[in-house]
């Protein structure tokens, strides 16, 4: 990250970085027609998951719930 005037860090470099807005998921966008609607990439996995016969269990609910805060897809 950049430094700016009196060694503080310039909000751009913040901004590019993902430091600026940490409550924020971060979103990857897909055309349209791939999905109708935002889904988080917990949901991803668990459905991937369960498609190949893996059942889910009270850990794998956390680890979906932490990812869909982690990460999100969107058109």
């Amino acid at each position: 990250m950049k430094k700016g005037k009196e060694g503080r860090v310039d909000e751009e470099s913040k901004a590019r970085s993902g430091e600026g807005k940490p409550d924020e998921p971060h979103r990857v966008r897909l055309p349209g027609f791939l999905i109708p609607e935002e889904v988080g990439l917990g949901d991803v996995i668990k459905k991937a998951t369960y498609v190949m016969g893996i059942k889910p269990c009270t850990g794998c609910e956390q680890r979906a719930a932490a990812l869909n805060r982690w990460m999100r897809f969107s058109r």
